[in-house]
């Protein structure tokens, strides 16, 4: 005879669950909503999304199975956890045209395309550089976040150079270097605003922002230590009015660092979605001017930076290396409307 089962026996167990999300409410956490909780740490999430995971039985505070109305509390530790490994683990090679600037056999430079997702993640589980890397090469180490072959990354928006590791000894080597800040990496940028000075340098630590926590910010003073010390040095290239066109040289690789930095001092990335720049923060309220700014954002419907320059130091032969590439046609066309607009402005 067949044993009977509980209905709950049915039910997802936890030790068959893999963890995709982990997240520790602070300790000045006000009682929220986990599906409202989830939302502001889960980038691409939508609250349909994580109610239907609660409804699952899939969303956990402090090892118990929730609804999606759970109060989280200060402290509370929330997990998302579903039947399947998480998609970034499951690696698929992809048959995407890759811009290799340089390779050698220990290492290749590519110059990545503006929308491309370095790596897989929540919302982007295809057509990343990993998933090329992966196709056209073979046997790429992992860094230290078991992702293959990334010595660095820049965001999705972001175009331009990236070095990648073909060999265990190049990864060692190359990510000491950036740890070291012996690396070199400028970018180009546009920026709302006429910056005052012709360069200068920012400085201020860099974590999550305490509100918005897809955005990062700079923490400063007494709380400095709630993020990680963070250095960039900027130079004008080209006043154009209501924006600048800038270099910004990096002496550490934070996440979103000029992007953060830049919004630090006023001068938020052109068309900068995430940090605000999607909106015009300086020039006329005339109408014409408003849909002169509009036209250029559909002409850079990104954030307005590029990784131009790249040094490093050869892992095996110890020559310096240096790379450059051209700043894409989206950015130079922006560029040249501005141009022509602060040039009309002075006629």
């Amino acid at each position: 005879m067949e044993e009977n089962l509980d209905i709950e026996d049915l039910g997802p167990n936890e030790d068959d669950l893999y963890e995709h999300h982990r997240f520790v409410a602070g300790a000045g956490q006000v009682p929220l909503r986990v599906d409202k909780f989830l939302m502001n740490f889960v980038e691409n999430a939508t609250r349909n999304k994580i109610q239907q995971a609660a409804k699952e039985g899939s969303v956990f505070v402090n090892d118990v199975a929730v609804k999606s109305n759970h109060k989280v509390k200060p402290n509370d530790v929330v997990r998302v956890l579903f039947s399947h490994p998480p998609y970034e683990n499951l690696l698929t090679p992809e048959n995407i045209p890759l811009d290799i600037v340089y390779e050698d056999d220990v290492l290749l430079v590519v110059n990545k395309p503006a929308g491309m997702v370095v790596h897989p993640g929540h919302g982007n589980y295809s057509g990343t550089l990993i998933n090329a890397l992966i196709y056209h090469f073979d046997n790429l180490p992992n860094n230290s976040s078991d992702r293959p072959g990334l010595v660095h990354r820049i965001d999705k928006d972001t175009s331009g150079l990236l070095v990648i590791a073909k060999t265990e000894e190049a990864m060692t080597h190359l990510a000491k270097q950036f740890f070291d800040k012996t690396s070199e990496r400028e970018y180009v940028a546009i920026v709302w605003g006429n910056m005052t000075e012709d360069e200068g340098t920012i400085e201020g630590s860099i974590g999550r922002h305490p509100k918005n926590r897809l955005q990062n910010t700079v923490f400063e003073g007494d709380e400095a230590d709630k993020g990680k010390p963070a250095v960039t040095h900027y130079k004008v290239i080209e006043r154009l009015g209501y924006v600048t066109l800038v270099s910004c040289r990096l002496e550490t690789g934070r996440t979103h660092q000029i992007r953060v930095h830049m919004k630090h001092i006023g001068h938020t990335l052109f068309n900068d979605e995430r940090y605000g720049g999607e909106k015009i923060l300086k020039g006329t309220t005339f109408t014409k001017y408003k849909q002169f700014v509009e036209n250029c954002f559909k002409v850079l419907p990104r954030q307005a930076l590029h990784a131009r320059t790249l040094g490093f130091i050869h892992p095996v032969s110890g020559e310096k290396m240096h790379f450059e590439t051209s700043v894409p046609d989206d950015m130079q066309q922006c560029a040249e409307r501005w141009r022509s607009y602060a040039k009309n402005q002075l006629t």
